[in-house]
């Protein structure tokens, strides 16, 4: 069972389920990009106050289980993981990415969020868990 948080006159388990992807499904999230880009990924989720409970990437796309307040506004946190990401990314392995993407851009600008009820977060762990073991 999720854990319950308190606020001032309230109750909450919030949980989403995030995934984006390369520009253009290129295969670049592997090795030192990969280790890399999760610690990134934690270090936003920290500086943003929401947490990531569990995080995987295939070689083209991202995984993420994020727990979070009700004042979290979805775009805000998608924009602070993609954007922060994909420019500490690209000046810390540029020449490597931009190789394999056009004009430099790292992630496609839609992604996929679904809410997380206790029922299915146990098949979501378990789903972005088992990403590379296809």
């Amino acid at each position: 069972m999720s854990q319950l948080y308190t606020g001032r006159g309230y109750v909450y388990s919030i949980q989403y389920h995030l995934v984006w992807c390369v520009k253009y499904r290129h295969k670049v999230l592997s090795g030192d990009i990969d280790e890399r880009l999760k610690e990134l990924l934690y270090k936003i989720a920290l500086d943003n106050k929401f947490a990531i409970k569990e995080i995987e990437t295939d070689l083209d796309h991202v995984h993420l289980l994020i727990e979070c307040s009700p004042q979290h506004y979805i775009p805000d946190m998608i924009k602070a993981l993609k954007g922060v990401s994909a420019r500490l990314l690209m000046k810390e392995f540029g020449v490597v990415l931009k190789k394999n993407l056009w004009q430099g851009h790292l992630w496609n600008p839609s992604y996929f969020v679904a809410t997380v009820s206790e029922n299915t977060e146990s098949q979501i762990r378990e789903y972005i868990q088992n990403q590379k073991t296809k």
